[in-house]
């Protein structure tokens, strides 16, 4: 028997990534964070603006409580519920025709009215303040200078007691503007 010392040449096989299948590996993943990125974004982005379309909603209905609330004291008489020009252009009703800046209401208590106190503008309480207690000076409040209300109120044809009350609030949040509109009915008759 002859042996033969021959070596044996075998392929090797490696284990592991070439440089293009790293290369591609890190592009899918940096899509993937930055695509987690534009999702965090945007939902920050969702957060704040339905924050501002709940206090833009409860403001409106604060509004509009007001208006039942006049005609339900008496505050108001049924002739003083509309709009500055009134019907036919006449000067009987209080609420003022162009949006208005959110501020407190003046002497009537009524918001949308010639007499809001404009030194003073609306807010929103955020969180009670370092004492825990709501209503004391030092809460944190958030204000409304982007805010505007309109309030229009129009008479319903061939209804003589009964009327239409849009109240419309505008806002932006980052650089898109919103609206939100109530739409209510009220009559001469509480």
């Amino acid at each position: 028997m002859v042996f033969t010392n021959k070596r044996r040449r075998e392929k090797s096989t490696q284990t592991g990534f070439t440089l293009i299948e790293a290369m591609i590996s890190i592009l899918i993943l940096a899509f993937g964070i930055l695509s987690l990125a534009v999702v965090y974004t945007q939902g920050i982005q969702v957060t704040a603006m339905t924050q501002m379309s709940y206090i833009a909603e409860k403001k409106a209905e604060q509004t509009m409580e007001t208006i039942f609330a006049a005609r339900d004291s008496h505050i108001l008489q049924w002739t003083n519920i509309r709009n500055v020009t009134g019907a036919g252009g006449a000067a009987d009703g209080v609420f003022v025709v162009a949006p208005t800046a959110l501020v407190a209401a003046g002497p009537d208590g009524l918001y949308g009215t010639v007499d809001d106190d404009a030194t003073v503008p609306d807010v929103v309480v955020i969180n009670a303040g370092p004492d825990g207690i709501l209503g004391t000076n030092d809460d944190v409040v958030m204000a409304l200078g982007s805010m505007t209300r309109t309030i229009a109120i129009t008479d319903i044809p061939n209804i003589p007691n009964l009327r239409q009350v849009n109240v419309t609030i505008n806002y932006i949040v980052g650089a898109t503007a919103r609206q939100y509109t109530l739409v209510s009915y009220i009559s001469q008759f509480s």
